[in-house]
């Protein structure tokens, strides 16, 4: 990793350390922590990591960025940041200035699709838009029946219905009708709905790998506290064995997410083997997910189920996480085309070359 990498790593976390403290945020009923810590997020430029100087950001690099949402997943973030930096990413892409303050992106799964009319407004509806609740703005990749748009939307100019996810955190509809863009310009050749929804699986797997180094951490951290029969519980071979389990899934989740991450940093367009990279982070990040949050809990004797327990933070947003910017099954179908496509012959040399 670069020096430049370290540093922006290094301020993410301090960050996190200072002021998203699980525990503390555990209980704080009010949400009172949230200001303070997207205003320290905010003074160092973190959420526009993306985004050019010129187009209002900080003009750091994808890895740069990465990073950052791998520091947000071990601390289980519950703000817009991975969510705004995508935005961010997105709207540069047509090199449109990203404004102040939270935001999101639309659509942010594949089922759904918005239209840019002849008019310039746009029609259709995004289901589980993550923080769309909580943004000032929204990042809409649209299409006109010829090509890609993208355009910067007011969050008041169009309807948003409030859901949570599994987390607890907003996962929204957000229904465009006839909504006039603040901003709207044509997407680079190329760039389609398949390449937001490739860049938001490795940000969501960044984050569910780091959740599970957190969750591993708390599981070992609790085995040498808690004493059972007169003896530790992770001097129990079962436990043992459970807790080996779960350092498994925490390292393959890793691996996969940030040899994805890698593969983004180092191509120059979205091709076969990011493709490749990250549909195979997501879906293994997300079966990680779910036999890690599995372990973890078995090892605290289910009491991090409780309201009071900051397990519970980390095991059920990396199961939310699962479903953002398409599921496992979904990237798995489409995965099995790509392979199926480029027929027999190709396959060992694309895996191979990884």
């Amino acid at each position: 990793m670069a020096e430049s990498d370290n540093i922006v790593a290094e301020t993410a976390e301090k960050i996190f350390a200072d002021l998203a403290d699980a525990q503390t945020i555990n209980r704080d009923k009010d949400g009172s922590w949230k200001t303070p810590l997207w205003t320290a997020l905010n003074e160092a430029g973190l959420p526009l990591s993306w985004v050019p100087e010129d187009c209002n950001g900080s003009g750091a690099s994808l890895a740069d960025g990465f990073s950052v949402l791998s520091s947000a997943g071990r601390f289980a973030v519950a703000v817009p940041l991975a969510e705004t930096m995508l935005a961010g990413w997105l709207l540069a892409q047509a090199r449109i200035a990203s404004p102040e303050g939270a935001m999101t992106v639309a659509p942010a799964g594949p089922r759904d699709r918005i239209t840019l009319n002849a008019d310039g407004s746009l029609t259709g509806r995004a289901r589980g838009v993550p923080f769309a609740k909580e943004a000032a703005h929204l990042a809409v990749l649209a299409h006109d029946g010829k090509g890609w748009s993208i355009a910067l939307v007011d969050a008041k100019s169009c309807r948003t219905d409030a859901s949570l996810n599994l987390g607890g955190d907003n996962s929204d509809t957000v229904t465009f009708n006839n909504t006039k863009p603040l901003t709207a310009k044509p997407a680079p050749k190329g760039f389609d709905q398949n390449t937001l929804l490739l860049m938001g699986c490795v940000a969501r797997s960044l984050q569910i790998a780091g959740a599970l180094e957190s969750m591993l951490d708390i599981s070992v951290r609790y085995s040498n506290e808690r004493v059972a029969f007169e003896k530790k519980i992770s001097k129990f071979q079962a436990v043992q064995h459970n807790l080996a389990k779960l350092a498994g899934e925490a390292a393959a989740a890793l691996a996969a997410a940030t040899s994805a991450a890698d593969s983004i940093v180092n191509a120059t367009s979205f091709d076969d083997a990011v493709f490749l990279e990250a549909a195979a982070a997501k879906i293994r990040c997300a079966e990680a997910a779910e036999k890690g949050a599995a372990i973890a809990h078995q090892v605290h004797g289910a009491i991090g189920f409780t309201i009071e327990h900051i397990l519970h933070r980390y095991t059920l947003r990396a199961l939310a996480w699962r479903d953002d910017f398409g599921n496992e099954s979904h990237w798995a179908v489409e995965l099995g085309k790509m392979v199926a496509a480029r027929g027999a012959d190709e396959l060992w040399p694309l895996v191979a070359s990884r």
